[in-house]
């Protein structure tokens, strides 16, 4: 049986159709994480005070692949801060290539106030790229206004 040649020609516009819907479903389809980097999950309880140079410690630990990873926080902070609180935080940590990787020096630009009671959140970031958002309740009084450097130790 013959084909005409509208046919001939419909063939490969068919297979080119078909290739590029293939190929823009196989960008659409999220991909698995890295296993070179991966998110972990975060929980620090910190005690600071201050005026107007404030001191914090507390400890922590760093949930990553299915392993819990204790550590210790220590920081200061210089600019406005009056008062003493106790917080309980909670967040993720992300950019993590080997939990070595989390311990470092971070450092966050923040302010935040609190009477009896309130809300705290800090963003931050080490020299190796880790980044770390916590957020929680913290118990206390304080006011402050600051620049602040915070340094992670594994246990």
């Amino acid at each position: 049986m013959p084909q005409n040649p509208e046919s001939r020609r419909a063939r490969p516009r068919a297979i080119a159709v078909c290739l590029m819907a293939i190929a823009l479903l196989a960008f659409a389809i999220p991909a698995t994480p890295s296993y070179g980097q991966a998110s972990g999950q975060v929980r620090v309880k910190i005690v600071k005070a201050g005026l107007l140079i404030g001191g914090g410690a507390g400890n922590g630990v760093l949930t990553y692949r299915g392993r819990d990873y204790p550590f210790n926080v220590s920081g200061v902070s210089f600019g406005i801060t009056a008062g003493a609180t106790v917080g309980r935080l909670d967040g993720r940590a992300s950019g993590i290539r080997e939990v070595g990787d989390f311990a470092g020096t971070y450092s966050s630009v923040g302010g935040g106030a609190a009477l009896v009671g309130g809300i705290n959140g800090v963003h931050l970031r080490n020299e190796k790229g880790v980044t770390i958002v916590l957020q929680g309740p913290k118990a206390g009084m304080e006011f402050a206004a600051n620049l602040s450097t915070i340094t992670i130790s594994m246990r």
